[in-house]
Order: C-alpha cells, then sequence, then structure tokens
C-alpha cells in the first residue's frame, strides 16, 4: 500500500492519506490520527479563482450518554474502543452472571479506561450502605459513581454521599415522586427501569418523559438515566423523550448499529466500486 498525496476534487492537498489498488480510499488500523487541523485555511479553487475558507471548529457537545449495562469484561473491551461508550453500569445480579469476583471485575473494566462506573452497595440501613459506598470510594475514587435503591435508607445514604461530593446512581425508581426525592436526595443519576415497567403493564417510556419534563422545569441537574431498556428502538425513543443517558445490554448496542437497509446499499455500493 503506498502512501501519497491526494487531490481532493477543487481542493489543494492538504494532507496525506493512503490510496488502496483500486484508487480507493482504504482504511488504516495500524496508525490513527490523532489531531485534525480545523483551523487553517483551505484554498478551493472555483473556475480558476482562488477562495479561502476558514474550517468552522466542530463545537458540537455531547448531549446524550450511553452506557453498557454488563459484567462481563469481554463484552466491553469489544465495544469501549468505539469511542461511544461513556461508562458502565454494573449489579449484583450482573456481576453473579459473570462468575467471577466482584472486585476483580471492577479492577479490569477501569484498567479498559472506563471513568464512570456504576458499582452497587448493599445494606441494611443508611449507616451500612454509607460504609459500604466509602469502601468503594476508597478503593476506586472518583471513578466510582455509588449505584444505592430507591428507599429511604438508600435517599438518606445518597444525601451524606453526595455532600461529600460523591457521585450517586439511584436505581430502581418506578415513579415520578421518587425520582423527585432522589433530586432532593442530590443524586447524579436517577435510573428509571423502562422494561420492567412495561413487563407490568405500565408505561415506562411516559415515566421518563414526565420525570425529564418536571426537572427540566424545575431546573434540577440529576440526568435521568434510562435503565432496563430491552431493544434498540427504545434508546432512540427514551431520548426523544428525555433522556440524558441511556445505559443499554451489549446486544442493544450492536443492534443500534444494525439495519437490513444499511446492509443491501452497502452491498450494492461495493458491487458499484468494483465493477
Amino acid at each position: 500500500m503506498k502512501l501519497e498525496s491526494l487531490s481532493l476534487p477543487g481542493f489543494r492537498p492538504s494532507r496525506h492519506v493512503y490510496r488502496g489498488e483500486k484508487g480507493g480510499l482504504a482504511p488504516q488500523r495500524e496508525r490513527l490520527p490523532t489531531f485534525v487541523d480545523n483551523h487553517s485555511l483551505y484554498i478551493y479553487l472555483d473556475r480558476g479563482s482562488e477562495i479561502p475558507i476558514t474550517p468552522t471548529p466542530n463545537t458540537l457537545k455531547n448531549v446524550m450518554k450511553l452506557f453498557l449495562d454488563t459484567a462481563q469484561v469481554r463484552f466491553i473491551e469489544d465495544r469501549v474502543h468505539t469511542g461511544l461508550i461513556s461508562g458502565i453500569t454494573t449489579n449484583p445480579t450482573l456481576i453473579k452472571k459473570s462468575g467471577r469476583d466482584p472486585w476483580k471485575v471492577y479492577n479490569d473494566i477501569i484498567e479498559l479506561g472506563i471513568d464512570d462506573l456504576s458499582i452497587e452497595v448493599m445494606g441494611d440501613g443508611s449507616s451500612e450502605l454509607i460504609s459500604n459506598a466509602m469502601n468503594v470510594n476508597q478503593n476506586y475514587g472518583n471513578v466510582a459513581t455509588i449505584k444505592l435503591p430507591c428507599t429511604i435508607n438508600g435517599l438518606q445514604a445518597c444525601k451524606h454521599l453526595t455532600k461529600i461530593g460523591i457521585r450517586v446512581n439511584m436505581t430502581l425508581v418506578f415513579s415520578v415522586s421518587q425520582a423527585l426525592l432522589c433530586a432532593l436526595a442530590g443524586a447524579t443519576y436517577v435510573s428509571p427501569f423502562i422494561g420492567r415497567m412495561d413487563d407490568n403493564s405500565l408505561d415506562g417510556m411516559k415515566l421518563i418523559n414526565d420525570i425529564s419534563n418536571l426537572f427540566v422545569a424545575k431546573g434540577v441537574e440529576t440526568k435521568v438515566l434510562a435503565a432496563s431498556v430491552r431493544d434498540a428502538q427504545s434508546v432512540g425513543l427514551a431520548f426523544g423523550l428525555g433522556a440524558d443517558i441511556c445505559t443499554v445490554p451489549p446486544s442493544v448496542f450492536d443492534d443500534m448499529a444494525t439495519h437490513v437497509l444499511t446492509d443491501k446499499g452497502l452491498e450494492q455500493f461495493k458491487a458499484d466500486f468494483l465493477a
């Protein structure tokens, strides 16, 4: 494969690209770019006249985030390098399914570069929840988001932990009133379980919308984290109804990038390119 300068139609050469055997651009997995110049002038040639163009820097901010809901390290490793995953959520059930020691699982996930890992703590009262949360914090610092149940004890623990600067994800939320209490307790995230609501003939998406509307109207900083998401379509719907974050199983993340019409279109493009 030959490295050469490519003159794009209408533009002067400004960078080097790799050219494939048939003249098309070939992907380079070995060396990925680490810098893009979004500020220098481009010179566009229009009928012999030079027109300077100053590119507008990409100032788009990520207003939506995707978390992966799994404790299977290999599933995280396969997907985190896409650059699309902003965090990981776990719970005791997912840890049990992994068949591994929880602390080893958490260590392995953090070593992948994850900087927002929800770790659920258990306890019979608020004091025990706080004690166990502090133990997690001492081990993992600000990488760990403490996951607490939406109970009176959980809310009391949340209030204490957020006061001392620890992120809290309030889980098992099934009503607007619960979400309101979580916000009053200073929770970083509130996690409505939309799939479990749908399983019980309740409208999980309506709950997302109701919580979001309340938080926006009152200027609440707590983020709405849609959990128990069962399919790719629900992700877009949840974001459309006001969710700030969706945490999804690896299979749902994969399904989000898949569409039969995309596959058919790509097959046609490849056939035409090689013709």
